[in-house]
């Protein structure tokens, strides 16, 4: 009895896995394939750039301050070597505040990139799950940014499909595919 239970389980089992339909998807190939996405990514690099460039010239800016203070140091008096070194480091915190209000982890850059790339990643997402579902498939996965899918059958990647529902026009020779 308790054999027949459990052959009874596995094949019941077996039965609901191959009753469902999995599918893939390559993340970085559909990103890579919208115009909106590589304008975005110009976008950040561009304000990147620009900020870093204000960054710099701060350092710069105390940087001269400071190779100023020494020229002068031994000719100054103790309270205005005081003030200067004061000087000195109030603007290198300033500078270090603004790098880290541009860099940090929920600096400007963070909030820059999440306005600009997260419309695109729900139309993706959008997409994805209509394409699931008029497809029936039960799970999709995504290949791209080192996910851990060790071999899936190509004939499973959906990215074209979403990249047509996406309205764009789909490359036939998708590398991810071989």
């Amino acid at each position: 009895m308790k054999k027949t239970l459990v052959l009874v389980a596995l094949v019941f089992c077996s039965f609901l896995t191959f009753a469902q339909k999995f599918a893939c998807v390559d993340s970085e190939y559909i990103l890579n394939n919208l115009p909106e996405y590589k304008q975005a990514q110009k976008e950040l690099e561009d304000v990147s750039l620009q900020w870093q460039k204000e960054i710099e010239n701060k350092l710069a800016a105390v940087d001269k301050l400071y190779k100023q203070y020494q020229a002068e140091a031994l000719l100054l008096p103790e309270e205005l070597k005081t003030k200067k070194e004061n000087e000195i480091v109030a603007a290198e915190k300033e500078a270090k505040n603004l790098q880290k209000q541009r860099f940090g982890n929920e600096g400007d850059l963070s909030k820059k990139r999440a306005e600009l790339i997260k419309p695109i990643q729900d139309r993706i997402y959008n997409a994805i799950e209509k394409v699931a579902q008029e497809k029936s498939y039960n799970a999709v996965f995504d290949k791209g940014a080192g996910a851990t899918i060790l071999y899936i059958d190509a004939k499973t990647d959906i990215s074209d499909l979403v990249l047509a529902e996406l309205g764009y026009k789909v490359n036939s020779n998708n590398s991810s595919k071989k």
